[in-house]
């Protein structure tokens, strides 16, 4: 937008709201509440997919003329005309989520600007989320101790000794900032509780009802879609502008219509099903599309079934899988523990706004979706998915031979490269005095874990069944087979218990190790010695079988070679027989048990889920949430309205966002002089940019520790720091495997040039030389710069390293606006131009005049090496 036209609408301000004419009341939770009639506007809001209605309405209610307008409504209304536009528009969620991992840096940024606010003469209460925030600490947790009953309380004790400062800041925070609510460590994992407990589907607030709607600081917030509720995944600094009431960008999308019918036959899960989705959707290629699952199939579908399918929309590629609510949405709501007036207004308004699904396929004739897929239930056999990506689907009764091809298939997603003469190898070895063999495929990680599945009582009971017939028929657990179950709530454990399970879990090893996300986000913790020093001696093909979501390579443990996805059961199924390289219908487990012989029908699973999943038990767990960790209670936290930051603080620290600034801003204009600090190809995600995982011996983030007299086995990791700009502007571009053109086409490594003296460094060490000479930095990049999750860091790392400007052949959206939010600009070359063809090296010296009206897409001047140039 140019400045001008800005200067123009700021001193018009925010103008009436011109739908108020559609606004309506129902009788609801004892009062009169609005809400707005949409089908009143236009005849096409009834061709409008379920979960474009959300967008809708929140354009809608929040038009001001000035950040929502209502150019924005038509746009919306005219939806099947304009989805393939590449139309943006502004979507204003109802409420905000966040993990403790992404949430620290969200708090701290808050804490930041409430000190800014009083250097500028302000009041610093002002600064707060003008939407409720969630927080939900569950990323912490690892499983360090397994396979015992004191695992929980061992692990648990570790989790609040290692994080204990930044669980106190979020103590703080929570103490401090209006409408942000933390949920303590030990509760459950982030997606569950929204599930379970947060999610509010229709909200009457100031009077006003309205959709549910959010976005999170995690990718799979999409599991929330389940409910009716329209959420997806963003990075920090979007959640954060919604946090303070502005509105995000987002192109309005492409709608897949994906259309369920039949039922799953008997024995098969609501994970076999998922697992064939994500292979189906995939295929078809929904990056950057919604999609809308209907059909007479979800009326055999639980809520938690089609829950667990929301929940992999990041695997399937897709910003959104929702469901519209319907009847099986309030009896949900009503086993968890909703009360009666919330189900009440939830009825009224879906029947009132035409937003609920009937059952009755002929509401969605006058929906034409974008595109179009069908699945038959009846259809999906049992399945996983391995061994280093979700969407790698393969049937159960193919995995012996899949395995087979993955074993002599070249190193890649569906190859170990192992060579001919070494495929049969084994070793032998001891743990605690008993004798141990590896083969490869030997699973050594075995996990119940993840929102995706530990959220479904239908797969957990089944799990929970699969042991108790295992336990009948003598089976044991291998010694090698390092086992662990974490519940995504509390709830789990009360209705396992209830049915007698969780003692049948207990005998065969799956004790419960922790309350949060752990083996599914590779917290999974060290194997044993034996078991480690016979796969980096022997290079064995090491295996995991996980219920999670995501199987990358290295991600679940880094000596796991392969990675399996399967439900639950299937889980405890694989951890008996010790290996993956197995036919269930014609090898037995052990001895003369097969596969068969333990596994439970479907309506044993069903039986077991009715008489035990009881809504007390959602009551009684949710009405002490915020209170039932007593270390967290017993955490003791500052008070007052301002963070007192410690200078000698290694997970928290005041950014520099905000030093010296005024009231009156000074765009800054000129870019002159200045140098490449980087030339990247293709293809450069966020995890090559920001700060992730373990952080490398004599790295420059790893100096900065051993400074401050942090020993290396203290330093957790890049994830629980990053509410410290220092160490995390020392990680930003300091991946490995980052190609740097400058240091050598084809080299990789997180070093660069420093151009005045020929020196190199690494990028932190010269981006720092760069600054204290005062020489402005630039990157070259080629196509889809930025893609990969939405990691704000990818952002503030850049801009805290001196970078004003990136030029790039093509940007990931969110990463585009992120760079744009920190005061960085993004520049693309002209279409069929790049730095190659322009014959650009990176030792150039550049100039940039952004001067004048600027608009997005116009043609910008870019001067090198004095009178040479290009647009």
């Amino acid at each position: 937008m140019m400045r001008r036209t800005f200067s123009r609408l700021v001193a018009k301000g925010p103008q009436a709201n011109p739908f108020e004419k559609y606004a309506a009341t129902l009788d609801v939770d004892g009062e009169k509440a609005k809400y707005y009639q949409l089908h009143e506007i236009d005849s096409r809001y009834e061709t409008l997919p379920f979960s474009v209605r959300v967008l809708l309405e929140s354009a809608v209610r929040n038009c001001d003329e000035f950040d929502v307008t209502s150019k924005a409504v038509e746009n919306i209304l005219g939806w099947e005309q304009n989805a393939t536009k590449q139309i943006e528009i502004p979507f204003k969620p109802a409420r905000v989520i966040l993990q403790d991992f992404t949430g620290v840096p969200c708090v701290v940024d808050l804490a930041a600007m409430r000190d800014a606010m009083v250097n500028l003469g302000g009041d610093p209460s002002m600064i707060n989320p003008s939407i409720p925030v969630d927080a939900v600490i569950d990323h912490s947790v690892q499983v360090d101790h397994a396979g015992n009953f004191e695992a929980l309380k061992a692990n648990e004790a570790l989790e609040m000794e290692r994080n204990r400062e930044r669980f106190a800041f979020l103590k703080w925070g929570s103490t401090a900032f209006e409408n942000l609510n933390i949920v303590p460590p030990g509760c459950g994992i982030v997606h569950q509780i929204n599930m379970e407990y947060l999610a509010r589907v229709i909200f009457n607030r100031n009077k006003t009802l309205y959709p549910d709607s959010l976005v999170g600081t995690d990718s799979h917030t999409t599991m929330i879609n389940g409910v009716g509720v329209v959420g997806w995944g963003v990075g920090g600094i979007e959640a954060e502008a919604a946090m303070l009431g502005q509105s995000l960008s987002l192109v309005l999308p492409k709608v897949v219509g994906y259309k369920l019918t039949g039922k799953l036959r008997d024995g098969i899960t609501a994970t076999d099903m998922v697992l064939t989705i994500v292979k189906n959707l995939r295929k078809l290629g929904v990056v950057g599309k919604f999609v809308e699952f209907y059909g007479s199939g979800l009326d055999n579908l639980s809520l938690a079934d089609r829950a667990t399918i929301a929940n992999m929309a990041p695997e399937y590629g897709a910003t959104v899988g929702y469901f519209p609510i319907d009847e099986e949405t309030i009896s949900y709501l009503k086993t968890t523990g909703r009360p009666d007036a919330h189900l009440d207004r939830i009825r009224k308004y879906a029947a009132a706004a035409r937003f609920g699904r009937t059952g009755d396929d002929a509401q969605y004739d006058k929906i034409n979706f974008t595109e179009n897929l069908h699945l038959d239930l009846n259809t999906v056999e049992a399945s996983i998915s391995g061994p280093k990506r979700p969407q790698d689907h393969v049937l159960v009764s193919q995995g012996k031979k899949d395995f087979a091809v993955c074993m002599e298939s070249k190193q890649g997603f569906k190859g170990f490269g192992v060579p001919e003469d070494k495929r049969g190898k084994s070793v032998e070895y001891d743990i605690d005095g008993k004798k141990c063999e590896m083969h490869h495929g030997s699973v050594v990680i075995a996990a119940i874990t993840s929102c995706t599945n530990t959220s479904n009582p239908g797969v957990l009971m089944a799990a929970g069944l699969v042991a108790k017939k295992a336990n009948e028929k003598g089976l044991k657990m291998g010694a090698s087979v390092k086992t662990s179950l974490s519940p995504g709530s509390h709830v789990v454990t009360k209705y396992l218990e209830a049915a007698g399970l969780q003692t049948e879990l207990d005998k065969i090893g799956f004790q419960t190790t922790g309350y949060g996300c752990m083996t599914c986000i590779g917290n999974s913790g060290d194997i044993h010695p034996s078991v480690t020093e016979a796969i980096t001696d022997n290079g064995m093909v090491a295996t995991a079988v996980l219920s999670g979501n995501r199987n990358f390579e290295a991600r679940v443990h880094p000596l796991v070679a392969g990675a399996y996805l399967a439900s639950p059961p299937l889980v405890v199924a694989y951890a008996l027989a010790g290996r993956m390289d197995i036919d269930f219908e014609t090898e037995p487990i052990q001895g003369d048990v097969y596969l068969r012989d333990i596994w439970p029908t479907t309506a044993e699973v069903m039986s077991v889920v009715q008489e035990h999943v009881q809504a007390k038990d959602f009551k009684q767990v949710y009405e002490t949430l915020l209170t039932s960790n007593e270390a967290w209670n017993k955490l003791e936290v500052a008070e007052g309205s301002r963070y007192q930051w410690d200078e000698k603080s290694t997970y928290i620290h005041q950014p520099p966002y905000f030093e010296g600034m005024k009231k009156e801003i000074s765009p800054s204009t000129l870019v002159k002089n200045a140098r490449c600090l980087l030339y990247l190809g293709d293809s450069i995600t966020t995890d090559h940019i920001s700060p992730a995982g373990n952080i490398a011996k004599n790295s420059p983030a790893a100096k900065f520790l051993e400074g401050r007299g942090i020993a290396r086995e203290d330093f957790n990791t890049y994830g629980s720091r990053r509410g410290n700009d220092l160490l995390m502007t020392r990680g930003t571009f300091a991946n490995t495997r980052l190609g740097n053109k400058l240091i050598g086409e084809g080299q990789t490594g997180p070093t660069t040039v420093f151009h005045p003296t020929g020196e190199k460094f690494a990028v932190y060490d010269a981006a720092m030389k760069y600054k204290e000479a005062n020489i402005p930095t630039i990157v070259l990049a080629g196509k889809e710069y930025g893609s990969g999750s939405s990691r704000d860091w990818a952002a503030k790392g850049s801009q805290l390293q001196g970078i004003k400007v990136v030029i790039a052949e093509s940007f990931e959206r969110i990463h585009r606006s992120n760079l744009v939010g920190m005061g960085i600009v993004p520049l693309q070359f002209a279409a069929g131009e790049s730095a190659a063809s322009l014959g650009l090296t990176g030792k150039e010296v550049y100039d940039f005049d952004f001067s004048g009206d600027l608009t997005p897409g116009q043609n910008v001047t870019v001067k090198y090496d004095g009178d040479k140039s290009f647009q």
